[in-house]
């Protein structure tokens, strides 16, 4: 194996959306590896954006973007992405800081490191939160610990839900019979992306899945992965697609230290 190509030959089972896949795929093909596309989440707007768009236009001391389809859905609706009533930008992710400043600005506030909400949160920017205007933009049903803990701290908190995320609609049974030639290693970068796929792959793609090795982006997914029976499990140190690859290597290198081991 090629210190350069640390994926050289290996089938990488890429399941992020379709329309954010292309990055990670250019990544792990630079490495050697063949991305092998298959979403398990398909963004799609809100039936009703109107709720939405309402609370998009009015003034926040805090607004936070949870992802980059939170970005992208809040500027389909028309606004403008200087956020020019927004005291205060959050982005919980460089992809979701990075579509801001392309869009016209650049957020106040990102994690330094590990991207959740338990980074943000943290972060002493928002230790102080009484009586603050706070909105959060995100997908229907998403995590309720960034909205709880502001408002613990005295945050008026809203939530601005743009998006849904649907399990597609596919046939794994192709997928299923070629497995064992062509996936090695997979990815997931959330519990739904997890979840999803398991129940795609379905009874007979069940043990080829739990035993192909997985990057994960954090430990909570890990948690999950665990749970379901994953034999070997690795977090990424950062939810980036360079440190996603990087883990991909380890693991195929047999070099990692496995985050079920450490």
């Amino acid at each position: 194996m090629s210190g350069t190509q640390p994926l050289a030959g290996i089938g990488v089972l890429v399941t992020r959306p379709q329309a954010q896949a292309q990055p990670l795929c250019r990544l792990i093909e630079s490495a050697g590896g063949r991305p092998l596309p298959f979403p398990t989440i398909e963004i799609c707007p809100v039936a009703d954006p109107e709720p939405a768009r309402i609370l998009l236009g009015e003034d926040w001391d805090l607004m936070v973007f949870t992802s980059r389809n939170a970005v992208e859905l809040a500027l389909a609706l028309g606004f403008e992405g200087a956020w020019p009533r927004v005291t205060r930008l959050a982005a919980i992710g460089r992809a979701t800081a990075a579509a801001l400043t392309a869009a016209g600005r650049a957020p106040d506030l990102v994690p330094p490191e590990r991207f959740d909400s338990e980074a943000l949160t943290a972060m002493p920017e928002l230790a102080a939160m009484a009586g603050r205007r706070v909105l959060i933009v995100r997908g229907e049903g998403g995590r309720a610990l960034l909205g709880e803990v502001l408002a613990g701290r005295g945050a008026r908190v809203q939530f601005a839900e743009i998006y849904r995320r649907v399990r597609p609609a596919v046939d794994a049974r192709a997928l299923v019979a070629d497995w064992p030639t062509r996936v090695g290693l997979a990815i997931a970068t959330s519990d739904e992306v997890l979840l999803n796929l398991v129940e795609m792959l379905g009874a007979d793609g069940h043990d080829l899945l739990l035993a192909t090795p997985l990057v994960v982006i954090s430990e909570r997914t890990a948690a999950t992965a665990r749970g379901l029976g994953f034999r070997r499990v690795r977090v990424a140190e950062r939810a980036e697609d360079q440190a996603i690859v990087a883990a991909l290597g380890e693991l195929a290198g047999g070099a990692a230290a496995y985050s079920d081991e450490s």
